[in-house]
């Protein structure tokens, strides 16, 4: 790995360009990650990768006339002292926000090379050049803000927006919440029926957490192999899988925890008020997300959970 001050002009020219060839194809690639649900926003990084190539051949025509034909393959890791970036652009499906961000950050970056590189030249048509460049780097996010304009009016912004809530729905909050209620609800009655069958709060405690761990695997699995993702627009399996499985045990271990409380019936009170609690955030998810009426989504989770409970009880105290 080399110092930048160690490069020589030609070596900064020939970063110069395998720079913007790589910010080129990254804008590329944004856009076709974004297209299929996002059109406005990968026309947006379209408009931006044609930027990147204007850059890249403008540095190309001033390198052939000071250096010839040959350029170096020199890339920004093996130069000292640029950052390394995530391979956001790579990774499906991708996120609005983290591209949008991700591009922010490619412009600074480039803009302080161009700076740097720019004040170590002595080569007057290069000093042009670079300092050229870093003007038009510094002022990339007018031009962003020019191609959001032209490419994004408020009505297809306001879709996009529509449309990444519900991505997020469907890849998030759906597999999560399928697991807060199977851990929250299913679980009640092992728990319930240990603790009223030997009025001992380690023991309801063993079986509270053997049932949200197994209950937690359990429903991790079948979500992950419910299927690919590919033509649902689920996301990716394996991430739906652990979010469920996680969720699931967080909703069965949340009414467990109560009963390390040495005390049978404070322990018992403690876990019935966290049972309110969980049943009462699974309404308003389904609610704030689902757009199920309030009445509706209490109904359907209290029942759901007070016949559990009831079943519990029934059978501990059997």
């Amino acid at each position: 790995m080399k110092k930048f001050d160690d490069l020589t002009e030609r070596e900064v020219l020939a970063l110069a360009i395998s720079s913007e060839e790589e910010d080129e194809r990254v804008y590329a690639d944004f856009a076709e990650g974004l297209r299929q649900d996002y059109p406005a926003t990968a026309a947006m990084f379209e408009g931006m990768r044609e930027e990147e190539a204007g850059h890249r051949r403008r540095l190309i025509e001033l390198y052939r006339q000071r250096f010839g034909e040959h350029i170096p393959l020199i890339r920004r890791r093996d130069v000292r002292g640029f950052v390394e970036r995530p391979a956001l652009w790579l990774m499906r499906p991708l996120r609005i926000e983290a591209a949008r961000k991700a591009a922010g950050t490619m412009e600074v970056e480039t803009r302080r090379f161009y700076e740097k590189a720019a004040a170590r030249t002595q080569d007057a048509s290069i000093r042009q050049l670079l300092d050229d460049l870093a003007y038009e780097e510094r002022s990339h996010e007018t031009r962003a803000e020019e191609l959001d304009k032209e490419k994004l009016p408020a009505t297809v912004k306001a879709q996009e927006e529509q449309a990444q809530r519900r991505l997020f729905v469907l890849q998030i909050v759906q597999p999560g919440l399928a697991g807060l209620m199977d851990g929250s609800v299913s679980t009640l009655a092992p728990v319930f029926a240990a603790a009223f069958a030997t009025h001992d709060s380690w023991d309801a405690f063993l079986v509270g957490l053997a049932a949200s761990a197994g209950a937690g695997i359990s429903m991790g699995f079948a979500e992950a192999l419910s299927d690919d993702g590919s033509l649902t627009g689920r996301g990716h399996p394996w991430v739906r899988g652990v979010i469920c499985g996680a969720m699931t045990a967080v909703g069965g271990i949340g009414h467990t925890l109560p009963f390390l409380i040495r005390d049978f019936r404070l322990a018992l009170w403690a876990a019935g008020v966290v049972v309110l609690g969980e049943l009462g955030a699974i309404t308003w998810i389904r609610h704030r997300y689902m757009d199920t009426p309030w009445v509706s989504a209490a109904l359907q989770v209290g029942l759901g959970g007070v016949l559990v409970f009831i079943t519990g009880a029934l059978i501990g105290s059997s």
